[in-house]
């Protein structure tokens, strides 16, 4: 990437993030309802053809934050090594992210988004950024996994995955008593695959169970 594309880049990042806080910042003022396109570019100093070029609509541009954390949560994974087990590799992605985000204190954009958490019409987009991250994170995870049905069994990590990331940060927002660290860290535990009695994990991260010895003859 030349100079000139670098500085391009770095404009249309540095716009949308202006957008997407704009936006936070009415909806916590006003009110999802109450907030439109046209005032979310006026707040951001851009036109409202500017923010057609970024987003499709206001929830867009409020949940814009999820999607760019999310994408800093593939990166992370993709860093890892291929050969550790999936869901190692997602918790410890999990818990760097969290770290980096919060990093022992509360960012602002969390308190707005505090404040708008019981509005109805929000959840499907909350929801709708998770499911657009979903495909890649499978397709990474196919990439851990071998054995049958390595198509299906990404798809179902990686949705359990994100509904469990999704569903410990809404906790945490509703009952801030612990470090989010902590809430994420508890929830990934909670959900990890059993070992069954015997058995150990293998480097794929599915499970072993050793063979069940045959029963031996009864005695005549």
């Amino acid at each position: 990437m030349d100079e000139t594309t670098g500085l391009r880049e770095r404009k249309k990042a540095a716009t949308r993030l202006a957008l997407h806080e704009a936006a936070l910042r009415l909806a916590a003022d006003e009110g999802i309802d109450a907030v439109t396109v046209e005032a979310i570019a006026d707040a951001a100093n851009v036109s409202r053809r500017t923010f057609s070029n970024y987003f499709s609509s206001k929830e867009q541009a409020l949940f814009h934050g999820d999607t760019m954390r999310l994408h800093r949560l593939l990166e992370l994974i993709r860093e890892q090594p291929v050969d550790e087990a999936p869901w190692t590799v997602l918790s410890r992605a999990a818990e760097r992210l969290t770290e980096e985000v919060f990093g022992g204190s509360e960012p602002s954009w969390l308190t707005q988004r505090r404040e708008l958490r019981a509005h109805p019409g929000l959840a499907p987009h909350q929801v709708a950024a998770y499911a657009a991250i979903e495909r890649e994170l499978s397709a990474e995870l196919a990439r851990r996994l071998t054995g049958d049905d390595v198509a299906l069994r990404s798809r179902l990590l990686a949705a359990t995955f994100l509904t469990i990331l999704r569903v410990a940060v809404q906790h945490w927002i509703e009952h801030p008593g612990e470090p989010m660290t902590e809430t994420v860290r508890t929830a990934l535990v909670a959900a990890a695959p059993a070992v069954p009695p015997g058995g150990h994990r293998t480097s794929t991260g599915t499970w072993h169970r050793p063979p069940i010895p045959a029963e031996s003859p009864r005695a005549q």
